[in-house]
């Protein structure tokens, strides 16, 4: 367990379900500017929350999860990450995942003028994302 002085609140908040709630003397998650590390009285600091995997550490305790776009709020003595999808590795269907990434691929490689780059790119992000959570198991 960690020091109780090092410990902060973490809440992962999904709009199906609260994902999460517990302590953590040191998060790490993906921003739309790049991955941060987060340990108690962090600056105050509202960020984009980009998908990547969310690593929990509390003492030698260490969660893993996959999470997919949406906003984190830092506080001194808790986290907050609204996300629009928080899954654990054993919770993600691999197959799905894999045939996702397919299609992304495809369209991304045999795209037209009326394919949504941007939204190909995401979903092959996503998948990838998935897989790689996946492997934690």
């Amino acid at each position: 367990m960690a020091e109780a002085n090092r410990v902060f609140e973490i809440e992962i908040i999904t709009p199906d379900r609260v994902f999460y709630t517990g302590e953590a003397d040191f998060l790490e998650f993906t921003t739309a500017d790049g991955d941060v590390g987060i340990y108690k009285d962090h600056i105050p600091l509202t960020t984009v929350l980009a998908p990547g995997i969310v690593t929990i550490h509390n003492g030698d305790e260490v969660k893993q999860a996959a999470v997919h776009a949406g906003f984190a709020e830092i506080l001194g003595d808790k986290v907050i990450l609204l996300a629009e999808l928080a899954e654990w590795p054993n919770e993600i269907d691999v197959e799905r995942a894999e045939a996702a990434k397919a299609r992304a691929e495809e369209r991304l490689a045999n795209h037209t003028a009326d394919t949504d780059i941007v939204r190909a790119e995401f979903a092959l992000r996503k998948a990838l994302i998935r897989i790689d959570a996946a492997r934690l198991k």
